[in-house]
């Protein structure tokens, strides 16, 4: 059963105010944002090109992984421990990765 986001009272959460970002280019090989995602448990992904990318707390983004569109943001929850990065790797084209922390 998913869980849904809830603000300090319990009230469902409807919309979120952005946080840190982080950026991280990937290419043939795979990048891995610098600093694991602390601050929630929703991000925001943006990639500059087609890409493959996975969360954990050592990820290494091969394109087996859950691919991602260009220029299309997308919402994902991660876990609450503090633990998680993302990695990221080109489908045909260099790119950059940009991941939002969503408070």
């Amino acid at each position: 059963m998913p869980r849904l986001a809830l603000d300090e009272e319990g009230n469902l959460v409807q919309a979120l105010s952005p946080g840190t970002t982080q950026t991280q280019t990937y290419t043939g090989t795979a990048g891995v944002i610098g600093n694991a995602i602390s601050a929630t448990e929703v991000v925001r992904i943006v990639a500059t090109t087609d890409c493959f990318i996975v969360f954990g707390s050592s990820p290494t983004a091969t394109t087996s992984h859950m691919f991602v569109l260009a220029n299309q943001p997308e919402y994902f929850r991660v876990s609450d421990d503090g633990t998680d990065k993302v990695s990221a790797i080109r489908s045909s084209e260099d790119g950059s990765i940009y991941v939002t922390e969503m408070l």
